[in-house]
């Protein structure tokens, strides 16, 4: 079986990201051997509609199953009606996510786990909507000079914010894999500036 897992990079021992529609890459494994792809989420830094766009980007590639930390509304429902059905509560690596799959140790999903725009960057960023000038349209069509991207355009993502009314011991695991995450990616942002660097030597 395909499932598509949610992940902050490209490999199986990659962190499950703990979000859907904004998560790093997608890694879509096969459960029986383990063979691999992952891709890039193009969607990951968009101004509204990530959810939506991921959804339809893993349909797209086959996936049977989605494994990720939470999934939002529009997510959800794109994904509900395509037939593909959503696991939550994935932690640790792609790796591990497949095992707990395979050891029924995942909570199905019945709906959204988080609001709209979970994971979005919050009040300041480059895609708050009357961030610009005047009009609130700015020079880049109200999306700031950034295209919607912010500080966070190259590639790192964006700080969740903490669900209200969430209770504290998920807010405080989502923090947990959030940092995680990033930990994650800066060791990759790291690795590659190292490989860089030798070869401009």
């Amino acid at each position: 079986m395909k499932v598509m897992i949610s992940a902050s990079g490209d490999t199986l021992d990659s962190s499950v990201d703990p979000r859907f529609g904004r998560c790093a890459y997608f890694v879509l494994v096969d459960t029986d051997s383990l063979q691999f792809e992952a891709f890039p989420n193009d969607s990951a830094m968009a101004s509204g509609g990530a959810g939506i766009q991921a959804a339809q980007f893993v349909t797209n590639k086959g996936a049977e199953a989605v494994i990720t930390g939470n999934v939002g509304p529009n997510a959800s429902m794109t994904l509900d009606s395509a037939g593909v059905p959503v696991f939550l509560g994935a932690t640790g690596s792609v790796r591990d996510a497949v095992e707990m799959y395979k050891g029924g140790q995942l909570q199905s999903a019945s709906g959204a786990s988080v609001p709209g725009h979970f994971g979005m960057n919050q009040p300041g960023s480059a895609s708050t909507p009357g961030g610009g000038m005047g009009t609130g349209r700015g020079m880049g069509g109200g999306r700031g000079m950034g295209g919607g991207r912010g500080m966070s355009g190259g590639g790192m993502a964006a700080p969740q914010p903490v669900s209200p009314g969430g209770s504290g011991q998920a807010d405080l695991e989502s923090l947990k894999a959030q940092m995680k995450s990033l930990q994650d990616q800066m060791e990759e942002i790291s690795r590659k500036i190292g490989n860089l660097g030798k070869k401009s030597k």
